[in-house]
């Protein structure tokens, strides 16, 4: 359960010099920018590009009222695999989310529109929250489904950039966002700026967003942690406008399985 630590506000990013910055069409200033401060010449052209990865992996999105994938999840400590998970995901518009473990025990995560569970049928236990007030990282891909308007990254992310990083699969190209707090603590420290309250406490150092621009198709994100933790989500086998059932998104506790509330788990917390 590690991941119902990460902060649902999870993607955003550093945000460096003003001639760096390139904002996002619309009222949201996401900054699009190549990463390589060698290279200023060719970063108009990189950032409109980046601008257009994006652009095509949100309407992908948008064109489709579900979707269906296979995913592994892997939890790592200092390079070492701690936990290894798979299973499959369905997404339905307006964001909901079924993510069924398989293996190597079976776990349910159902994201109903209002109410996220996370049941483990062996601990005979499920894990409630709002929405709105859920720490998991699974809840902002909902966004992914959610309406066209309010479904963007630059909800998430102060600032995308071209990652140096190589992609698992050739040809894929790779995105980071890192945190809103980070492009807070980079601001302060120009004379006169200083941080709001709250700003600062960033719960991970960057998100890597790996992409198939040919399908525009989201094929990884990878959360980077403090302390050498990370989470990373693989996706493959995408399938757009599949026929689910209503049913899936909805989640009703087995007779004698006890109900614990997020909330309370974050206030028993020292």
């Amino acid at each position: 359960m590690r991941s119902l630590l990460v902060a649902v506000f999870c993607f955003s990013l550093l945000v460096a010099s003003s001639k760096s910055v390139v904002p996002a069409a619309g009222s949201e200033q996401t900054a699009l920018v190549f990463g390589d401060a060698s290279r200023d010449a060719a970063r108009p052209a990189v950032a409109r590009n980046v601008a257009a990865i994006v652009h095509a992996l949100e309407s992908r999105y948008h064109s489709a009222a579900t979707f269906k994938a296979t995913f592994l999840e892997r939890y790592t400590e200092s390079r070492k695999d701690m936990r290894i998970e798979s299973g499959t995901v369905y997404f339905s518009r307006p964001g909901r989310m079924r993510w069924e473990y398989e293996s190597p025990e079976e776990k349910l995560f159902v994201a109903d529109g209002k109410t996220v569970w996370f049941y483990v049928p062996a601990d005979r236990t499920v894990t409630r929250a709002r929405v709105k007030e859920s720490a998991d990282w699974r809840t902002p891909l909902a966004l992914l489904t959610g309406p066209p308007r309010r479904a963007k990254l630059s909800r998430l992310c102060g600032r995308i950039e071209l990652a140096d990083q190589r992609p698992v699969a050739a040809g894929d190209v790779v995105l980071r966002c890192l945190p809103r707090a980070e492009a807070a603590r980079a601001r302060s420290k120009e004379p006169g700026d200083a941080l709001g309250p709250g700003e600062g406490e960033a719960p991970f150092r960057e998100v890597l967003l790996e992409v198939n621009t040919s399908r525009n198709e989201l094929t990884r994100v990878l959360v980077r942690q403090s302390a050498g933790v990370e989470i990373e989500y693989r996706f493959a086998n995408w399938q757009q406008n599949p026929p689910l059932p209503e049913a899936l998104f909805h989640f009703q506790p087995p007779p004698g399985v006890a109900i614990v509330d997020e909330s309370s788990l974050r206030n028993s917390s020292p």
